[in-house]
């Protein structure tokens, strides 16, 4: 099935009849504005500004409401920018009055805002008038009524890179640490983040105090916090490294409060971590086609719930193609007369979303033989760069986990690869 986004385009256009009174709203922090258009684009009413509470939301109301009393309009449509986290409430409240809510893109709002003055200035009464011509010509998108689960999957993985954020941070800083204090440490423990390297850190970390110390209270000090651990040899080397290390001797009390903090907050991390990975494990057992894609070897658990948590319901898109889209991972051509530029990903679309496709495509090259397969094929024999290939692969994994969320079917490798390799 062919995807045209033209066609999707015309029937936005055609949703808005002349019965409409087309509103768009500039969000803030404290104070949103509204303009009103008719279905020409014609400024209808006054601008209105209101709170960021029930009391402006109801002022908003009326407005609405006196507006289409005024000029016998009986459909409202409501765009307005996902600012941050500022939309959230306003959209929710509206749409559960009954009002169609939707959403415009931030970047064509940039690019729409001299549409009517030829002008760059810009202002909060300026941008809600640019957000409703944009809705009047078709230029939205609905905001996708996702499921309870789908809901708390791209919660959790919002909270899941923030821990992953500071826990490398923490890392990053105890290697720092390390390297100031007792550079010596790295001779013995090739990974520093190693369970005898952590000990070795919490019971003495500092040069000076293992250097006071006999082979056997380092080993008795290991045991105490670990069930397997170094011998006496990696005890004196670790000893005689101390006796001569070119660490810093200064401040050493209070690189040894900072060691303790880090440490702390490496141990929050990693177990704030495992509790919100078990959580989308079990998030992902309630959601029904889940289980099949996670059948497929080369898809985790985390990857997957990134792409469900920021597409949501997958059943819902009509092709992969709308998932490229939505991601952001359409071509976009660059030509005028007789010039050709470079097709290149548009990247007007979800971050986020694009992230977790290309890492999980990556994974599947790496571990998939049917992916593994074709990607050996596109550089191998149609000479593709490795990197075009890869993007032609996402293409081809948004296709496979719509269609296994649509048709509720197994993953069916006969059906991944293309007729010509499959022979």
């Amino acid at each position: 099935m062919k995807f045209k986004a033209q066609d999707k385009q015309n029937q936005l256009i055609e949703k808005i009849t002349p019965q409409h009174l087309v509103v768009g709203i500039d969000i803030a922090q404290l104070t949103h504005v509204a303009r009103a258009v008719n279905f020409r684009g014609i400024a209808i009413g006054n601008p209105l500004s209101f709170s960021n509470d029930e009391e402006g939301f109801q002022i908003l109301l009326r407005w609405i409401q006196s507006l289409q009393a005024a000029h016998n309009l009986n459909c409202a449509i409501i765009g307005m920018e996902p600012t941050g986290h500022y939309w959230l409430n306003v959209s929710r409240w509206l749409y559960e009055k009954q009002f169609e809510v939707v959403l415009v893109n931030p970047h064509l709002v940039k690019k729409n805002k001299e549409n009517r003055d030829n002008t760059p200035s810009k202002s909060d009464k300026k941008d809600a008038l640019v957000i409703a011509d944009m809705v009047k010509n078709g230029y939205y998108s609905f905001i996708r009524n996702t499921p309870e689960a789908f809901a708390e999957l791209r919660v959790l993985l919002s909270n899941r890179d923030s821990i992953v954020t500071r826990l490398v941070s923490a890392k990053n800083q105890i290697h720092r640490w390390v390297d100031v204090v007792f550079p010596e440490l790295r001779q013995v423990f090739k990974n520093l983040m190693c369970r005898g390297s952590l000990a070795t850190l919490r019971l003495f970390p500092t040069p000076e105090e293992l250097s006071k110390l006999t082979p056997q209270e380092v080993v008795k000090g290991w045991k105490s916090i670990m069930q397997r651990q170094p011998g006496d040899k990696k005890a004196q080397t670790l000893i005689a490294l101390a006796h001569h290390s070119v660490g810093s001797k200064q401040a050493t009390k209070a690189y040894k409060l900072h060691l303790t903090q880090l440490l702390a907050e490496y141990d929050l991390a990693c177990e704030q971590l495992q509790v919100v990975e078990a959580e989308i494990a079990a998030v992902l057992a309630r959601i029904p086609f889940a289980k099949s894609m996670l059948a497929v070897k080369g898809i985790s658990a985390i990857s997957l719930a990134g792409v469900l948590g920021e597409a949501g319901d997958l059943s819902g898109f009509s092709h992969g193609n709308a998932l490229l889209r939505h991601a952001g991972l359409n071509l976009a051509e660059a030509s005028s007369g007789k010039w050709t530029g470079q097709m290149k990903i548009s990247k007007r679309g979800r971050s986020r979303l694009r992230r977790f496709i290309f890492m999980m495509t990556i994974s599947l090259v790496g571990n998939n033989p049917e992916f593994k397969a074709m990607h050996a094929y596109n550089v191998q024999v149609r000479k593709m760069k490795k990197m075009r290939s890869l993007m032609k692969l996402c293409g081809k994994l948004a296709r496979v986990l719509v269609g296994m969320a649509r048709s509720k079917e197994a993953y069916n490798p006969y059906k991944t690869k293309p007729i010509q390799q499959a022979a």
